[in-house]
């Protein structure tokens, strides 16, 4: 996104959201309005940690473009909402077996080349 949104200070690969300077409310993608209230919103970088909220296998591929199959042929992955701190629930890639996942676990988020990604911590 350009535009006032992009002059957060650097993240560290942290997701970058937005907060609304009058209600406090937390959004992401990050949005120079607030989604409640319509009130200016303000560039902010979110947790780094959250809680499964849900989640999912993916057992077909994306449509392409934008997505690039790999190499070797699409393989079933994980995704699921990650509820963040700040009550945001961002969608995420998640690093997980789905045998493993469980809801309430807690999961590392990060930026990721195209799509937030989420590991177990």
């Amino acid at each position: 996104m350009e535009g006032p949104l992009t002059a957060v200070a650097e993240t560290g690969g942290r997701l970058r959201g937005s907060r609304c300077a009058d209600c406090a409310v937390a959004a992401y993608p990050a949005d120079t309005v607030c989604p409640r209230c319509g009130g200016p919103a303000e560039p902010v970088a979110l947790s780094g940690t959250g809680t499964l909220w849900t989640w999912t296998v993916q057992r077909y591929a994306p449509k392409s473009p934008p997505y690039v199959p790999p190499a070797a042929g699409f393989a079933p992955f994980t995704v699921g909402y990650v509820e963040l701190a700040e009550g945001v629930r961002v969608l995420a890639a998640l690093d997980i077996r789905p045998e493993d996942a469980e809801i309430g676990m807690t999961v590392t988020i990060t930026a990721g080349n195209g799509v937030p990604r989420g590991a177990v911590v």
